[in-house]
């Protein structure tokens, strides 16, 4: 499963992959450490959890990919966001922002 200091909540993997390539075609390991970078490293997708979720991605025509070079000469396959991958990322972040608000709402609450 995913390392996590906190345990993912489900669906969240596939929305921070999303993001992540929201900014341009990356490869896997690419993927990961923007995840980790982006989080302060709270977060840290390990090659067990993420691959399946790229191939599940692309399967689904929300990615596709293409083999390139990385930054270290080695090959590597680059995923990139599909037109329905742009259009289920935005539906997806508004969802999570409507989300999480009305969790942050009930957490600052106050007590009765």
């Amino acid at each position: 499963m995913t390392d996590t200091r906190d345990n993912l909540i489900p669906g969240t993997l596939n929305v921070l992959i999303l993001k992540a390539l929201s900014w341009g075609p990356l490869h896997g390991y690419a993927i990961s450490k923007w995840i980790q970078r982006s989080t302060d490293e709270v977060l840290r997708v390990e090659e067990g959890v993420l691959y399946p979720a790229l191939h599940r991605l692309e399967r689904d025509g929300l990615l596709e990919a293409e083999w390139g070079v990385n930054d270290t000469g080695r090959r590597a396959k680059f995923y990139s966001l599909t037109a329905n991958g742009k259009k289920y990322l935005q539906a997806e972040v508004a969802r999570w922002k409507r989300s999480s608000a009305a969790v942050s709402s009930v957490l600052d609450a106050a007590e009765a």
